[in-house]
């Protein structure tokens, strides 16, 4: 295991106290709060059930308009999970510059502090996606496996904050492609359509987009109450664990030279 990864194991609790400072920070002054880690979240996952039920209806087999929503929840969690994840998580060198040569806390937590900032569409929509599922029926022995699914898509987050978050030190404008990559991201997966219903001229763009391969895969679980198709569980596993291998080892052995353009 990487040194970078090891860091996650041996410094666990100090990243945790310091998630949680972060989000009290950031949050300080407001009246409600840390409810706002919830609420955000929620408001943003409401407008997009709105949009989709009233003003650009979608129509999918077997779902009911409420499961659609569900279906919607499903796709459009780890999105937001991952956009936030990724916006903190690219600029979190530069921000915590001051504690560059701190042996108490490691400058290789604060890409993983981004990570764990960014689950609150996660923390906030999962449980009521859960709720639906087990009103409407669709529990399954296959459901408890979103919990595996979600670890793996933190450990892809970790292992790409960590090389984001070193390249944007001398490619500043990593920051402001972000945004731009992330928007692509979420036109090219098919968190309100299913992958069949694709033209095959845009078929391959949906198959190049690693991140469809997450919304179909929280999708088959949550919603279809079924194990995900064996090419998108093995892309998931091994896209996830290469991913976060690659990016501790490339912080852990980057990071001294890199940390020079700070």
């Amino acid at each position: 295991m990487t040194n970078s990864a090891n860091c996650l194991i041996s410094h666990r609790k100090l990243l945790w106290r310091t998630t949680v400072t972060e989000l009290k920070s950031r949050y300080a002054g407001s009246i409600l709060g840390l409810l706002w880690v919830v609420l955000g979240p929620g408001l943003l996952l409401g407008l997009y059930a709105v949009i989709y039920l009233n003003i650009w209806p979608q129509k999918i087999a077997d779902l009911t308009p409420p499961e659609f929503v569900l279906f919607l929840f499903a796709g459009l969690m780890p999105f937001f999970m991952t956009a936030e994840s990724l916006s903190l998580g690219v600029g979190s060198v530069i921000a915590n510059r001051a504690v560059l040569e701190n042996t108490v806390f490691p400058i290789d937590l604060a890409p993983a502090k981004s990570v764990l900032s960014g689950q609150s569409a996660m923390v906030a929509g999962l449980p009521v996606v859960l709720i639906g599922v087990v009103y409407f029926g669709r529990f399954t022995w296959v459901t408890p496996m979103v919990l595996l699914l979600w670890a793996l898509h933190c450990m892809a987050l970790f292992g790409l904050g960590w090389i984001l978050s070193l390249l944007n030190v001398v490619f500043r404008d990593l920051t402001n492609m972000i945004g731009v990559v992330l928007m692509a991201l979420l036109i090219a997966s098919p968190f309100a359509y299913e992958i069949e219903s694709v033209p095959s001229g845009l078929g391959l763009t949906v198959l190049l987009n690693p991140f469809a391969y997450y919304v179909r895969a929280y999708q088959h679980i949550l919603i279809w109450g079924a194990v995900p198709p064996t090419e998108v569980i093995v892309f998931v596993v091994l896209f996830s664990c290469g991913l976060f291998f690659a990016g501790g080892w490339f912080f852990a052995r980057a990071k001294r030279v890199i940390i020079d353009y700070v």
